[in-house]
């Protein structure tokens, strides 16, 4: 599961790590990401936008917009086939820019949080998918969802899920309006190596999606 994530990175850093063209909104860090909240994703629409979509898929069908908070994650092993992600994972795939994500260590007495990041510093881009939804009133929102795979020996101590980080050679595929072979893009959502991660504990101030924070990113003794 992917269930808070955070993004920090330089507007700069991410225009080109993930080569985009423009951009309608003004990014700003956030350093505690909630569902139902509006994050940036990166689509392929006559180049590389990175645009605003609210996080929680919603199904073109549904007649509620709260119908989403079920739909933060798609599962790889399903997304291709289930009929909620069926068409967006042909036509309308995306990528989620972030600098991490959070896990929860339990024990008897807590949740403990823990920052999942990539070791090298980039920013990682999760495998997406999108959907522009249309109230019956007639408003248009866009939303989308973030695809899990099965956790790698670094992160399944604390969850048997995980994002889906894409690397940085494969966002061109994964963007491409123009490919629609799940043979060639299910390979893609596979755990990342453990070794190109890296899992420390943090504050569990961010416990609260309300603590928005960069203290909740920094280090603390275990």
């Amino acid at each position: 599961m992917c269930g808070r994530f955070e993004i920090h990175s330089a507007l700069e850093i991410i225009l080109k790590i993930f080569q985009v063209d423009s951009i309608t909104f003004d990014l700003m860090p956030s350093y505690n990401i909630a569902p139902g909240q509006d994050i940036p994703i990166v689509i392929n629409d006559n180049g590389n936008r990175l645009v605003l979509s609210r996080w929680g898929f919603v199904p073109s069908w549904s007649r509620e917009l709260n119908a989403g908070y079920k739909m933060i994650n798609a599962r790889a092993e399903t997304v291709a086939t289930l009929p909620s992600f069926r068409d967006a994972f042909a036509n309308h795939r995306c990528l989620v820019p972030a600098d991490g994500f959070f896990e929860w260590k339990k024990t008897d007495k807590a949740r403990l949080p823990r920052l999942i990041r990539l070791r090298s510093g980039r920013p990682m881009g999760f495998a997406g998918l999108y959907n522009a939804w249309h109230s019956p009133e007639g408003e248009e929102v866009l939303t989308c969802t973030i695809i899990t795979t099965s956790a790698n020996e670094a992160v399944k101590e604390l969850h048997d899920r995980m994002p889906a980080i894409l690397p940085e050679n494969a966002f061109d595929q994964w963007l491409d309006p123009g490919e629609h072979d799940a043979k060639k893009l299910l390979p893609l959502l596979k755990p990342c190596a453990p070794d190109e991660i890296e899992v420390y504990p943090v504050t569990p101030k961010m416990n609260s999606y309300q603590y928005n924070d960069p203290e909740n990113i920094r280090p603390i003794p275990e």
